[in-house]
């Protein structure tokens, strides 16, 4: 008896030697990624088509108001990036939280309908009543919960199974995208105006985009710590969940709600941004694997980092010319997903 155990301990013992490691590289990729974030935003704050030093960078922040320095990186370049930072954030976070529930590695928030469903509220606004262009975010907020609502209404058979939900969700987006290029060319001679917006970009983002956005970002971000283990245990399936005394579609629609939040309230900010819900959670996945405890903050992180440094790519490395930053996030992140497909990591 004692022989067994002094076996079952030295068991514990390796176990727990094995897990550490673990969770040393998830706790130092985590600070790594909030240093990143912070090395993203200085680098957005000194670039763009006037150029600064750290100091006049650190003196348009805490120094006098009323100088050149002060204008830029207070007015101009900070609300931009503390904005693009939020939207990243959202994204990445609500695509973490689809490819749980869903245990599908293509969802992300375009599968249930938010950005077909903020464009096509977007556009019509923008095209038919222009004169309400400023209500154009709560406008799209509103548009991408309604096609949320209609996704999961149409998913509904007694529960909701993620195979229905994502085939409801490209069938709804197909037929809102339709809907969208018909508003489109019937007002063929105002379309430029809804361009930029349908490609995604922060230009012209300021501090009232902000605070626009930041109270949606910081109660879903928060919400999100706690889905956590929601998600973990859904990811292994509704039986098991069942056996573990989950109410399976009450805390799936919980999450699908959450998850659709935090992206309609980055749609309604920056337009449809693409590939962030889709590659960041993949990255972090590689990296640390699936234990969304980890998985959420990490993709938080580097969502909010991935779009700051896009951002600011695109309203400085073109110049004269500021692309949007919906196009470069593309650029970059198709070719990284297909060779994600290629190598066979996507799980």
């Amino acid at each position: 008896m004692k022989m067994v155990d002094n076996e079952y301990e030295q068991t514990l013992i390796v176990e727990e030697a094995e897990k550490n490691p673990v969770e040393k590289k998830r706790v130092y990729l985590l600070i790594s990624c909030f240093v990143l974030v912070i090395l993203t935003l200085i680098y957005g704050l000194a670039t763009g088509s006037v150029t600064l030093t750290m100091s006049e960078v650190v003196n348009g922040l805490f120094g006098e108001t009323g100088t050149m320095e002060h204008q830029i990186v207070w007015n101009l370049r900070l609300p931009r990036l503390l904005t693009g930072l939020l939207v990243g954030m959202c994204l990445a976070v609500s695509g973490g939280i689809l490819q749980g529930i869903m245990r599908n590695p293509l969802a992300d928030p375009g599968i249930i309908g938010v950005s077909s469903g903020a464009g096509l509220v977007a556009v019509s606004t923008m095209l038919i009543f222009p004169a309400y262009t400023g209500l154009v975010p709560v406008g799209a907020f509103i548009g991408a919960f309604i096609a949320a609502a209609f996704v999961y209404v149409l998913a509904w058979n007694g529960g909701v199974a993620p195979l229905r939900l994502i085939l409801a969700g490209v069938a709804i987006n197909t037929l809102l995208g339709a809907l969208t290029s018909g508003v489109m060319i019937v007002y063929s001679d105002k379309v430029q105006t809804v361009l930029s917006w349908l490609m995604g970009g922060l230009s012209g983002k300021s501090w009232p985009h902000l605070q626009m956005i930041l109270p949606y970002a910081v109660i879903g971000l928060i919400l999100s710590l706690f889905a956590s283990r929601s998600v973990n245990i859904l990811r292994l399936g509704d039986d098991v969940a069942k056996l573990l005394g989950y109410n399976v579609e009450k805390h799936r629609f919980l999450l699908l709600l959450l998850s659709t939040f935090l992206a309609g309230a980055a749609v309604s900010v920056a337009g449809l941004l693409g590939f962030v819900g889709l590659v960041v959670p993949h990255i972090v996945r590689l990296l640390i694997g699936n234990d969304y405890k980890f998985l959420l903050p990490i993709s938080a992180l580097l969502g909010g980092a991935l779009v700051v440094f896009a951002d600011t790519a695109a309203r400085s490395w073109f110049e004269p010319i500021e692309l949007p930053v919906g196009v470069l996030l593309a650029v970059i992140g198709a070719p990284f997903f297909l060779y994600l497909l290629r190598s066979g990591k996507v799980m």
